[in-house]
């Protein structure tokens, strides 16, 4: 059973926005998840295969309606939650910043 994220041939979601000159990221707290979550792969707390994972379980209504780093931020929680690193709802929402 396909999840949300796999979109692979469904249509109905329009054309994907292409802006040669556009900035990787739209907002500080982009760069920091960027950052924290290459810091994190780098020291061997997970691995991409792991990240990925996590952002496939994500609640549907969540995955669609959070942006490109908030999923990531989200799916970084979930896994350092499950692997014992951090108490759950320790990160803040990316939305509030």
């Amino acid at each position: 059973m396909p999840r949300v994220n796999d979109v692979g041939g469904i249509r109905g979601f329009g054309a994907v926005d292409y802006v040669p000159e556009q900035r990787p990221f739209e907002a500080v707290w982009e760069a920091r998840t960027w950052a924290v979550n290459a810091a994190l792969l780098q020291a061997g707390l997970y691995n991409l295969a792991e990240l990925r994972y996590a952002i496939e379980r994500l609640d549907p209504a969540v995955y669609l309606s959070t942006p490109y780093y908030g999923r990531r931020l989200l799916a970084v929680e979930m896994l350092l939650v499950e692997k014992g690193y951090l108490e759950p709802g320790a990160l803040s929402d990316p939305s509030a910043r």
